[in-house]
């Protein structure tokens, strides 16, 4: 069974994250899946739209802990960076359907959409800190830039994990509604959107974007080291311990250097 399923309709390009007795968890192979899908899209002058979705009852839930242990990502070119990399250079629109667990990566990913629609069913977080680790894609700027710092520290600093309602509060989500119309919601914007002149849409893109993206390829490359860093500390090795042997983790009493 295949971990992504595409689909063509008319000029948009459907992209479901197919693990759904992992809550659609990504593996490496993943992440450089999807990397490549974005890429031949952005090239492909058929392809006017992007919709991505998760298989059964969640978005994803960011990082499979098995296949991301035996091969951590490094601050080099991972299979992650090349997402980051496709996901930041996308300049056409990239809608997603978020319904279940939206967790860790599976949130920070959205940052780099267009349009998020929430389900009302749609649970995010961002536990990085609770792993002794850091935030990846970008979104150490990008979250804080988008709903301001007190909030965001609220979010990164805790890990607290917030609903479809306070998503939307904190402009975080486009707009809520019925899981049962959530994917209906989100193909009628993509298919609206293939009405539009594609130039000019990209275009548009473009300008909105220009002044963040450098700061966010900045922030990719920090978060990247930093995250890289954080793998090999005696807090996460701890965590991850805590996590597969279901009991709460016991974190060092002093305070690791930041690189």
């Amino acid at each position: 069974m295949s971990e992504i399923i595409t689909e063509r309709s008319g000029s948009i390009l459907r992209v479901q994250l197919n693990r759904p007795a992992k809550k659609n968890a990504m593996t490496l192979n993943m992440y450089a899946t999807l990397a490549e899908l974005l890429n031949d899209a952005a090239n492909d002058d058929h392809i006017r739209v992007v919709l991505w979705y998760g298989a059964g009852d969640s978005f994803c839930a960011g990082n499979d802990v098995e296949d991301f242990l035996k091969n951590p990502p490094g601050p080099g070119e991972s299979p992650q960076a090349l997402l980051e990399n496709a996901l930041i250079n996308f300049d056409k629109p990239l809608i997603a359907a978020v319904h279940g667990a939206a967790i860790g990566g599976g949130t920070t990913m959205l940052m780099h959409c267009d349009f998020v629609y929430a389900g009302e069913s749609a649970k995010f977080q961002m536990p990085f800190v609770n792993l002794g680790l850091v935030p990846e894609f970008g979104s150490s700027f990008s979250v804080p830039t988008r709903m301001g710092y007190i909030h965001a520290a609220e979010l990164i600093l805790l890990g607290l994990p917030f609903d479809a309602r306070r998503a939307a509060e904190l402009g975080f989500v486009t707009r809520v509604v019925p899981d049962e119309k959530l994917l209906a919601t989100a193909t009628e914007t993509a298919r609206k959107l293939t009405e539009k002149p594609a130039g000019a849409l990209q275009a548009c893109k473009m300008l909105m974007k220009r002044f963040s993206r450098e700061y966010i390829e900045q922030a990719m490359n920090v978060e990247n080291e930093e995250y890289a860093s954080r793998l090999h500390s005696a807090d996460t090795r701890e965590a991850f311990a805590a996590f597969l042997e279901k009991r709460a983790p016991h974190f060092a009493t002093h305070t690791e250097g930041v690189q």
